[in-house]
């Protein structure tokens, strides 16, 4: 009777086991069926706006008066956004406050909007990135998906994260660090692990996707030798300049992130039309490169068929540049603040790189490997991203160079405060002890506070100078 009731026990058990497999499966095959078409048409988006993007900046390049169209061009996409676009100007921030609670969902429009507005961005000479559009991409696309099989709102923040990190992993060419972004920059101190698979599978379908269209990213060398690798025994000293340099990309990133919110607000405050705002920031920018001398700050900054122009490419190899990261700053702090469209990645890591060609001279130390840790670690800062942004660096400069690279990033994401370039971002996990709630305040939430604070500072300063004996 015993050893009956023991062989049912088993047999219900071995049952369960089975049936919970078999679902698991169907779960598998269902988020599959999903994914990857999702995740290869935004490869496929991603592949021709890099491609328009190469063309557009070649145009610009072989045609010099475009850069005079400027304010006509950014008020052209501006007025289009007033009349149509609307609801998708948050960009960025919008997903990421569709992920954290799903709702209204992510406009399809956003797709056609953002394509056009940074192609005209870049063919017209402003300066910013591409990251913005193909994450907005990733994510309208996404969302579009998610609305037509009538997702649950579980269902709905997966797909979401997962077209973010397709369309990341496809315009960098790098779909490891476009999973873990993806699951990371939702909220500065956690990783997102309920969605680590969908964005694995998503980033690696649109960066595949992306190649299968014959785009090829632009290869980035680090030449010093290869005992980097094992520098936390042979070479601490190295590691000390890393941590310090992360100090100052760190800086920097929280720098770039608050002139950028601060100058736009400004801009908004004293001109609430977006259309003149943009005309405006147009003439800055012109004007800029008439003070300047010089039109190396315009666009990505990747590369430029005029010698002599500052690149990132070029900061890997000399010689030593000591002011073009901040020149690159003002130009896009300018531009995006206008109203621009684009995104603030790729000029971070023009910055990052130029900064670290610039310490790596001050310091003694390798300059190509100094502009590869400057090239991550104040995107790491500026976004929150450490972890997203130590995988980038392994993934384009190797994994012989993992320590610093970590050392720089992990620092640097200290070092930048509570800000950022994404100020829907939450804080799950406060980088320092502060009044700050974990986990139910955004960026944007604790910049708020931090003016309030200062202003209340400043009224209390005239009587505390009163209260003050003679």
């Amino acid at each position: 009777m015993r050893a009956t009731f023991r062989t049912l026990i088993d047999r219900f058990n071995l049952v369960a086991f089975v049936r919970d497999r078999h679902d698991h499966a169907l779960s598998v095959v269902r988020w599959a069926l999903l994914l990857v078409p999702m995740a290869a048409m935004v490869g496929t988006l991603c592949a021709a706006f890099l491609w328009s993007l190469d063309a557009a900046t070649k145009a610009r390049l072989d045609h010099p008066w475009l850069l005079y169209l400027l304010p006509l061009g950014g008020a052209a996409i501006a007025l289009l956004y007033h009349r149509l676009g609307r609801s998708v100007e948050a960009g960025n921030n919008l997903i990421v406050e569709q992920i954290h609670a799903p709702g209204g969902g992510v406009p399809l429009r956003m797709a056609p909007l953002v394509f056009l507005g940074t192609i005209a961005t870049h063919l017209f000479g402003g300066s910013a990135g591409r990251e913005g559009t193909a994450v907005q991409l990733g994510g309208s696309l996404a969302s579009a998906v998610a609305s037509r099989f009538r997702l649950d709102p579980p269902s709905v923040r997966i797909l979401l994260m997962a077209g973010v990190a397709a369309g990341f992993g496809a315009v960098f060419g790098t779909p490891l660090a476009g999973a873990v972004f993806a699951l990371e920059v939702l909220a500065a101190g956690r990783v997102e692990y309920a969605g680590i698979v969908p964005c694995l599978l998503a980033a690696l379908v649109g960066d595949w996707t992306c190649h299968a269209w014959g785009i090829h990213h632009t290869p980035y060398h680090i030449a010093t030798a290869g005992a980097v690798g094992s520098a936390l025994v042979v070479e601490p000293l190295l590691l000390a300049k890393a941590a310090l340099a992360g100090v100052l990309f760190g800086v920097a990133g929280l720098a770039f992130a608050e002139a950028n919110h601060a100058l736009g607000g400004l801009l908004k405050a004293r001109i609430p039309y977006g259309p003149a705002r943009a005309a405006l920031g147009g003439v800055l920018v012109i004007a800029l490169v008439w003070i300047t001398g010089t039109r190396g700050y315009l666009g990505l900054g990747v590369w430029s068929a005029v010698p002599g122009d500052p690149t990132i490419v070029g900061f890997f190899t000399g010689p030593v540049d000591p002011w073009s990261w901040a020149l690159k700053m003002l130009f896009t702090v300018v531009t995006l603040s206008a109203g621009f469209k684009g995104g603030e990645v790729t000029p971070l890591f023009f910055i990052g790189a130029a900064l670290g060609n610039a310490l790596g001279g001050l310091l003694g130390a390798p300059i190509d490997l100094f502009a590869g840790l400057g090239f991550v670690a104040v995107f790491a800062g500026a976004a929150n991203t450490p972890l997203a942004c130590t995988i980038m660096g392994i993934e384009l400069f190797g994994a012989t160079h993992a320590v610093p690279i970590a050392v720089a990033c992990f620092v640097a994401y200290i070092c930048s405060g509570h800000n950022g370039i994404y100020l829907s971002q939450r804080i799950a996990v406060p980088k320092r002890a502060s009044r700050l709630s974990a986990g139910a305040v955004t960026l944007r939430e604790a910049r708020a506070a931090r003016l309030a604070q200062g202003v209340r500072h400043q009224d209390a300063a005239p009587d505390l100078l009163a209260a003050q004996p003679d």
